[in-house]
């Protein structure tokens, strides 16, 4: 019979390719709910079964794949992409077809689809928190460092304007790398800002160049009490392939930490480890796409079908309590109320989290007006 048929889903994330590392966690955190999911009786007894491609961090080939997962593999939700590049590859795919895509990702706002769940951090839910914290730890002037692709464009460029508003707020550089770039491809830039000396230095270097400038950030003698480098992107997947050594005394800001104190997220950690090992490192992105797949299977069970349409009045206004706090869909916008929070690397490869949120922040992709909630300060940076 028709209600007991599996339920198909789409999984693009990458496995291959300069993203690889931190896209096997979203895969990872996908198939764990999944899993959850269908030990508990699925989704109203109904099977999920993912249909999981790997798109090769390539803008190109999601969009690809994505089509095909439509058309050939009839799946009606897309779980998927890292790099902003490769949602905007996709968005055009799933609103020719009236498909839904999930983006676990946090990323530079300025977007709304009525195809899209977001629930990673926009703007003002990182961003504005990581200017405020930096600026009054350490000074106004800000270097920005990033990858050779939109989301770095444009995050640095709402960073620049936070940091401006601050007295004394100025960039005082600007420079980019490839995706994949080696350790030698930021030896220019390291000399730069030894030159200009900033206060600090804001990294929206993504993927596996990540490690690359961290490492040679550390050779360059560059000490992070004096100048650190501050990140949406460092996570720690990334602290994990550079070691806690070379990522400790610098800075992240997102809404979730492995570090966060609570029971809900300890066993969340306990069961992912213990079906899936110790390669996987969880992260806010991670997490993320935990999440989603959860907040999917609720919205289904409601609505009793995995139809956009049906779907969208079930998961608009919708909530769940996830490893970092409970986290709502805000149907204005689509995207997700999430915890901002300030975490400092350490030398044993997890973050020492100084700020934090207790409630809940609103998601404001357009950055029209950004409070930073009711912020707490934890503790100090910690001496390396």
């Amino acid at each position: 019979m028709a209600h007991t048929d599996p339920v198909k889903v789409g999984v693009l994330y990458s496995e291959t390719g300069v993203t690889s590392s931190i896209e096997s966690s979203q895969l990872f955190g996908t198939l764990f709910a999944i899993e959850q999911i269908n030990h508990a009786g699925g989704i109203n007894g109904r099977e999920i079964v993912p249909v999981r491609y790997d798109p090769r961090s390539e803008p190109r080939v999601y969009s690809q794949l994505a089509e095909r997962l439509i058309t050939s593999d009839n799946v009606k939700v897309i779980f998927g992409c890292y790099m902003s590049s490769t949602r905007k590859a996709v968005i055009p795919v799933v609103e020719r077809w009236n498909r839904l895509l999930f983006y676990s990702t946090l990323y530079e706002g300025f977007e709304f689809s009525e195809h899209l769940i977001y629930t990673g951090a926009a703007p003002n839910q990182n961003s504005v928190q990581l200017a405020e914290f930096m600026t009054s730890s350490f000074g106004p002037r800000v270097y920005l460092v990033g990858s050779d692709y939109i989301y770095p464009y444009e995050s640095n460029r709402i960073m620049a304007d936070l940091v401006s508003q601050h007295p004394g707020g100025e960039k005082v550089g600007e420079r980019y790398v490839p995706l994949n770039a080696s350790e030698e491809d930021f030896a220019d830039v390291l000399a730069d800002i030894r030159n200009v000396k900033p206060d600090f230095i804001f990294s929206t270097v993504v993927g596996n160049a990540t490690q690359n400038f961290y490492r040679a950030y550390a050779r360059a003698g560059f000490d992070p009490d004096k100048l650190p480098i501050g990140s949406l992107t460092t996570t720690e997947v990334e602290i994990a392939q550079m070691g806690g050594e070379i990522a400790a005394g610098h800075y992240t800001s997102a809404p979730y930490f492995q570090s966060i104190d609570s029971d809900l997220n300890r066993a969340c950690l306990a069961r992912f480890r213990e079906g899936f090992g110790e390669q996987i490192a969880p992260n806010a992105c991670w997490e993320a796409a935990y999440f989603q797949v959860h907040l999917f299977a609720n919205a289904m069970r409601a609505s009793g079908s995995d139809d956009i349409d049906a779907l969208m009045p079930a998961l608009l206004g919708a909530s769940i309590d996830a490893p970092q706090g409970q986290v709502r869909i805000e149907p204005s916008n689509h995207h997700t109320s999430l915890y901002p929070r300030i975490g400092q690397a350490n030398a044993n490869g997890q973050f020492t989290i100084l700020r934090e949120t207790r409630n809940a922040v609103y998601p404001d992709p357009y950055l029209v007006a950004h409070s930073l909630g009711d912020w707490t300060l934890r503790m100090t940076p910690v001496e390396n």
